[in-house]
């Protein structure tokens, strides 16, 4: 029961505890200097090479974006980064669609093995990407996915599918079965029942879900650099290549790093209120 005090007669609840004085305070702080590396790739984007190498300035003495014009007109550089943004969006839609009814049926049915199912899934997440490398590049020159968008997305669902499958297993699980077999009394089918209520309730999760597919996708340079040569080359590969007869482009290599970062950012924004749940529902 709620404790009361009395103000003339009067019952009022009691107020709540007072926020520690310096807990927002610590919390900007901290902020501050986690942002300190993302604030200076910026400004170095915005600096002429020659600048950067001078010596230290924290307000630019000159400004130039002949990195951004570069990146935005040299196929080489845009052409990298649709690449990843394709295959990453790719990734991340097949990844959710195998893995939801993966997770439906490891959450609400058993069969034989789907313990042992459910641990291998696992360990193909810890394995090393290298221990696949020359499987998937014999495959692949094989049945002609090499150097293709569709290959790297293929590719990267050996690690996202079992963490997808991981984590919307764990949401998946917190809804009661009584949810399924009421609208099967309703005389739903189990495709229906899962398109038309059973999805709109776990969405929270399949987005938590698609944000560390696309991101873990995103990031992946072994596997995505290993079966790719020019065609579908990805922007963390094309980072490489900013060494030029007059030493390294600076400025364009942090221009890379700047854009880079964007999409991350981008889908945080989208799923920022689904990841809160993540955390406090799901396996993440």
């Amino acid at each position: 029961m709620t404790s009361t005090t009395t103000t003339k007669g009067v019952l009022s609840p009691r107020k709540k505890k007072a926020s520690l004085p310096w807990s927002g305070l610590m919390f900007w702080i901290i902020i501050a200097i986690w942002m300190i590396p993302v604030a200076w790739l910026v400004l170095m984007s915005i600096r002429p090479s020659a600048d950067i190498l001078a010596g230290l300035e924290i307000i630019p003495s000159r400004i130039t974006f002949d990195g951004y014009i570069t990146f935005l007109s040299k196929d080489i550089w845009y052409g990298a980064y649709l690449n990843s943004l394709t295959y990453s969006t790719l990734n991340t839609v097949m990844s959710v669609t195998v893995a939801l009814p993966a997770a439906y049926a490891f959450s609400r049915f058993s069969f034989a093995g789907d313990k042992h199912l459910f641990f291998w899934l696992l360990t193909n997440r810890m394995a090393p990407a290298a221990v696949f490398l020359l499987p998937f590049f014999n495959m692949y020159k094989a049945v002609g996915l090499f150097d293709t968008n569709l290959g790297v997305a293929i590719a990267h669902m050996l690690f996202n599918v079992p963490l997808a499958v991981w984590i919307l297993e764990g949401f998946i699980s917190g809804i009661p079965r009584e949810v399924d077999e009421t609208a099967a009394i309703d005389g739903y089918s189990l495709p229906r029942f899962f398109i038309k209520i059973f999805l709109p309730m776990i969405r929270s999760g399949i987005g938590v879900t698609a944000f560390f597919c696309f991101m873990f996708s995103w990031v992946e340079l072994l596997i995505a650099r290993t079966i790719t040569s020019t065609e579908a080359k990805p922007i963390s590969a094309a980072m490489t290549r900013t060494v030029t007869s007059g030493g390294l482009d600076w400025t364009l290599l942090s221009t890379a790093g700047v854009m880079t970062i964007l999409p991350g950012i981008l889908a945080i924004w989208f799923v920022r209120k689904y990841i809160a749940k993540g955390f406090a529902l799901g396996r993440v």
